[in-house]
């Protein structure tokens, strides 16, 4: 008898983007030029790019805050053009600006995101619970946001957005400007979060929470994707450079952004 080759396992794509362009009015280029990607299910996906490249919109789109100018996208099968309240239900975004009510204590918030995702009685308040302790707030659960920390606030941003237990997560910066304790909470949750089987798009300027997190990195520029691959094999394919920080300036270059 023959033996036969194994196949390989393909991977089902929660979301898939086709050629996305988005030209804002007045605008002298593209904020994002052709962009395609595909996040398989269950995987951190991270999209790395100097300021300007592009990145936040591409979030805002596949989040389905922002209609592209032209292009395809495809979020758990479904066109967000036809499905967008089943898309949102499914989905959680902690975007880089804190969406969260000052005057409110971080418990008030997280039950008013719960009850926008439909939440209530006790399974809100066992959600509720439950982020607050996964941040490490369950102390100050009755304090207003107000009063935080940058660390805090940012921690409290990331329960709003799992409120809800999304199929997939978009994560814009989500450490940035925290303390060396708070990002380490956080990336252990997303860790955490991975396991169970949560997709994420994850934005970020450490390129050392790429490596350690993300199971593919595409490098932006100029509203393209221009390279993409695990962080492993990206540094095998370039190498002259001998980390991912090296590979990105490698490819983006050392001209100031603003």
């Amino acid at each position: 008898m023959v033996a036969q080759t194994p196949q390989p396992v393909r991977e089902t794509a929660i979301l898939t983007a086709d050629n996305l362009v988005k030209h804002y009015p007045g605008a002298a280029v593209r904020a994002l030029d052709q962009l395609t990607l595909c996040v398989p299910e269950g995987r951190i996906f991270g999209l790395l790019g100097p300021n300007g490249a592009g990145k936040t919109t591409a979030v805002s789109i596949c989040s389905t805050l922002m209609k592209p100018t032209s292009g395809n996208l495809l979020i758990m099968g479904k066109k967000p053009s036809e499905h967008r309240r089943a898309i949102r239900a499914a989905i959680g975004l902690a975007p880089q600006d804190i969406a969260l009510y000052d005057a409110l204590s971080s418990r008030e918030n997280l039950s008013y995101f719960g009850r926008m995702y439909g939440l209530k009685g006790d399974r809100l308040r066992q959600r509720v619970a439950a982020c607050l302790a996964a941040v490490g707030l369950e102390s100050q659960a009755d304090q207003p946001v107000g009063t935080f920390s940058g660390g805090m606030k940012r921690r409290a941003n990331l329960a709003a957005a799992v409120i809800h237990e999304p199929r997939l997560l978009f994560l814009d910066e989500p450490t940035v400007g925290v303390d060396a304790q708070s990002r380490a909470l956080i990336m252990d949750l997303l860790a955490g979060m991975k396991q169970d089987g949560t997709s994420m798009v994850y934005t970020t300027h450490y390129m050392e929470e790429a490596e350690a997190l993300c199971d593919t990195v595409a490098i932006m520029d100029a509203g393209r994707i221009i390279a993409e691959g695990a962080p492993a094999d990206l540094l095998e394919r370039h190498p002259s450079a001998d980390s991912l920080g090296a590979l990105f300036l490698e490819l983006t270059g050392r001209t100031l952004r603003d």
